[in-house]
């Protein structure tokens, strides 16, 4: 019997928790891999040859080949395995925060200087904006 989770209800928001543990286990597993040279090497050598290596689903070597941050973290993603995809690229975690909302790196950057999102929209549905 699945656990009742009241956080499922945020909107825009996936909470990392055992479930999500379990279902990205091997993604973030791969995602790691790449902290090692060789691995990144043999990784950009063939990008699918080596996803194949991994027991990830379809869906996820196909969301990791085309760089869709969001749809990993559905998919069990956790950021800060996720991290090591854009930086072996090349990018840094502002780039991807921007992709991730549909800005551009300049208007993210101003985005978050200027004090960051507000959180209206983003509270739990049962939560009252008043407190």
């Amino acid at each position: 019997m699945a656990l009742d989770k009241p956080y499922d209800d945020i909107p825009g928001t996936t909470v990392f928790d055992a479930d999500m543990l379990r279902k990205g286990y091997h993604l973030n597993q791969c995602c790691m891999s790449l902290m090692k040279a060789e691995n990144r090497e043999r990784f950009y050598k063939d990008q699918r040859a080596y996803l194949d290596e991994w027991k990830m689903t379809e869906d996820q070597k196909q969301a990791f080949l085309d760089r869709d941050y969001n749809r990993l973290i559905s998919l069990g993603g956790n950021i800060y395995f996720l991290s090591k995809i854009f930086s072996s690229d090349g990018h840094s975690f502002q780039f991807a925060a921007a992709t991730m909302t549909g800005m551009t790196q300049e208007e993210y950057a101003q985005m978050m200087i200027s004090g960051g999102r507000s959180p209206d929209g983003n509270r739990y549905v049962g939560e009252k904006a008043d407190g």
